[in-house]
């Protein structure tokens, strides 16, 4: 089973239409605007990408769902200057462009599970940064690591699109404490009233580092002037959040 299909990406414009303001200044004030283009790193079906291009960054952006990517094309009509989009893996990263900054939104960088290939995907992002290009990194230690359920979490969300049809998403989360991961099946459902029309399965998973380990991982891959900055994103639910910000 795939995660990030063509369902998902549908049920995730509905959920997660537009990154708030706040997060869309943040990044915008801390990514460099006038030394080349930037480049967002996982960007999905263009909730941060969107916003940014239309405040006039020249932003990129790279991801590995063909899903997730048509729906950024088709959210980029009229926001501005076209961004170019490719579809690749952060940790097989090979892009024609360098760029002044590059960063990693709303802890994608945490469904990379191994430490070693995090380094690699880190060294990859590295060299396509022109120097002193600037990377940062938003991350959260998910409530579970303190508090881990005593049984698999099951949740059931419901969005309904511009058509009336609505998406239900099942899933089912496991929490492995001691090997830092959470494990997540999903099953989403669209209906047209009664009937189900489209069914897609997905799993995934993450992982999560505290401060200083995210931070030695950057080291190991060759960044200086590492610095832990205040998260875009309030918290919610007993997370922590915090955003790392070093130089290439």
């Amino acid at each position: 089973m795939a995660a990030y299909g063509h369902l998902c990406a549908l049920f995730y414009d509905a959920d997660k239409p537009r990154a708030p303001d706040a997060e869309v200044a943040w990044y915008a004030e801390r990514l460099p605007r006038d030394a080349g283009p930037l480049l967002e790193v996982m960007a999905g079906s263009g909730r941060l990408l969107v916003p940014l291009v239309e405040r006039g960054l020249n932003v990129h952006g790279v991801d590995r769902s063909e899903a997730m990517l048509a729906a950024c094309t088709a959210r980029l009509v009229g926001a501005g200057p076209a961004a170019p989009l490719f579809r690749q893996d952060v940790c097989a990263l090979n892009l024609p462009f360098r760029y002044a900054g590059a960063f990693v939104a709303v802890g994608s960088f945490q469904l990379i599970i191994d430490p070693g290939t995090a380094v690699e995907a880190l060294r990859r992002l590295r060299a396509h940064l022109a120097g002193p290009g600037i990377l940062i990194v938003d991350c959260f230690v998910p409530a579970e690591a303190l508090h881990p359920p005593g049984a698999p979490l099951v949740e059931v969300r419901t969005v309904t699109l511009a058509d009336g049809s609505r998406i239900a998403l099942r899933s089912e989360t496991f929490v492995d404490v001691e090997g830092r991961r959470i494990d997540v099946a999903g099953r989403y459902e669209r209906r047209e009233g009664a009937a189900i029309v489209a069914r897609e399965d997905e799993t995934l998973a993450f992982t999560w580092y505290e401060e200083s380990e995210l931070a030695d991982l950057m080291a190991q891959a060759g960044y200086s002037d590492v610095t832990i900055d205040a998260s875009p994103l309030p918290s919610e639910g007993g997370e922590r959040r915090f955003a790392l910000r070093a130089r290439a």
